[in-house]
C-alpha cells in the first residue's frame, strides 16, 4: 500500500430545484411508464435545469458547501479541475467559469473530459498537482446539465439522465488518511456505442443535426451494459489489488449511478454486499461526472462514511473510460 499524498478535505453539491418523475414521461409524448424504468433502471426521479440554473451556479454552489466543510477560502484554492461533457460553454473551459464564480482568483483552472468517470480522473489528476507541490488546495468537480443534451424523443436515453454537481477538496495527507490507490483505463474504439455525433468540428451544431439527433446524446444500451459490467469489475479488482486490501475490508462502495443493475453486478462480481454499496440512481438518475462525488457527498452527510472509513469508488463513461480510487476517511 503507498503512503497517502492527497486526502478529501470537504465535500459539497447542488442540485435544480426541479424534479421529474417517471410518470411525466407521458406528458411529453414519451411510450412509457414509471413501471417500465423502474424495473430496467431503478430510477423513479432526475433533477431537471431550468431558467437561470446553469452549469456554473451549480458548480459553484457545491463548491462553495464543498470549501466550508474543508475550511478554506477561496483564496487558497491553487486548482481546480472540472469533470464534466455538458459545460456551459464549448469555450472557455467549464472550471475557469466556476472559477470566477467563486472568486478563485489564484487558481489554476481546467476540465477533464471523461465522461462518468470524469471525477475519478480530476481525482487522480489532483493527486499529481499535490504530489509535485504544483498545488496545495486543489478543487475537484463533477457536474452535468446532461439534460439539455438528450433528444427528448429518444426513450432510450432521456429517461436516463439528470442534472446535479458534487465538489471535493483535496489536501495533502495527514496521519494515513486518504487516496491509498488509483487506476484509470480507456478504449475509443468503443467510442460511438455512446456519443454525441455531432455539435464538435466535424459536424458543427446545425439545425440539421437538431433535427436528425446526432447532435443530442445516442447509445447503445446493451452494449454499454456489456462493457461497464466487465470494465468496472476490473476496475475494482486492480485497485484492491493495488491497495492490498481485501473486499473485506471496505466500509463503503461508491459506484456511478447509471443503472440499479450495473451496480448489483458489480457488487457481486467484488464480493461486497449491497448494504454496504452507496445507492441514489433512483432519485438522480445519471448525472455522469456528478454522480460519484453528489452520492459521496451524501454519503458523508448521512453519516455512512467517517473518521477511519475506506471507500471503494469506480466509474465507467463514454470514451470509454473507467476507473477505481480506494480512498480512507
Amino acid at each position: 500500500m503507498k503512503r497517502p499524498i492527497a486526502m478529501i478535505a470537504g465535500t459539497g453539491r447542488a442540485v435544480p430545484k426541479r424534479t421529474m418523475s417517471n410518470d411525466e414521461f407521458a406528458a411529453i409524448g414519451i411510450e412509457t411508464n414509471d413501471e417500465w424504468i423502474r424495473e430496467r433502471t431503478g430510477i423513479r426521479l432526475r433533477h431537471v435545469a431550468g431558467e437561470g440554473e446553469t452549469l456554473t451556479s451549480l458548480g459553484a454552489e457545491a463548491a462553495r458547501v464543498a470549501m466550508q466543510a474543508a475550511g478554506v477560502t477561496a483564496g487558497e484554492i491553487d486548482s481546480i479541475v472540472m469533470a464534466t461533457v455538458s459545460p456551459d460553454h464549448l469555450l472557455p473551459s467549464a472550471a475557469v467559469e466556476v472559477q470566477a464564480a467563486i472568486g478563485a482568483s489564484r487558481a489554476a483552472a481546467f476540465d477533464v473530459d471523461a465522461a462518468c468517470t470524469g471525477w475519478i480522473y480530476g481525482v487522480t489528476v489532483a493527486e499529481g498537482l499535490l504530489a509535485t507541490g504544483s498545488a496545495e488546495t486543489v478543487l475537484v468537480i463533477g457536474g452535468e446539465l446532461l439534460t439539455r443534451i438528450v433528444n427528448w424523443k429518444d426513450r432510450n436515453t432521456c429517461v436516463l439522465f439528470g442534472d446535479g454537481v458534487g465538489a471535493a477538496v483535496l489536501r495533502r495527507a495527514t496521519k494515513g488518511r486518504g487516496v491509498l490507490a488509483s487506476y484509470l483505463r480507456s478504449d475509443g474504439t468503443l467510442a460511438q456505442l455512446l456519443w454525441r455525433p455531432a455539435g464538435g468540428g466535424v459536424k458543427p451544431a446545425s439545425q440539421e443535426t437538431i433535427d436528425d439527433g446526432s447532435f443530442f446524446v445516442q447509445m447503445q444500451g446493451r452494449e454499454v451494459f456489456k462493457h461497464a459490467v466487465r470494465s468496472m469489475a476490473d476496475a475494482c479488482d486492480r485497485a484492491l489489488d493495488q491497495a492490498k486490501l481485501s473486499a473485506d475490508a471496505i466500509d463503503l462502495v461508491i459506484p456511478h449511478q447509471a443503472n440499479i443493475r450495473i451496480i448489483e453486478a458489480t457488487a457481486k462480481h467484488a464480493n461486497v454486499p449491497m448494504e454496504k454499496v452507496y445507492v441514489n440512481v433512483d432519485r438522480y438518475g445519471n448525472t455522469s461526472a456528478g454522480s460519484i462525488p453528489i452520492a459521496l457527498d451524501e454519503a458523508i452527510r448521512a453519516g455512512r462514511i467517517t473518521d477511519g472509513s475506506t471507500v471503494l469508488f469506480v466509474g465507467f463513461g463514454a470514451g470509454f473510460t473507467w476507473g477505481s480510487l480506494v480512498v480512507k476517511f
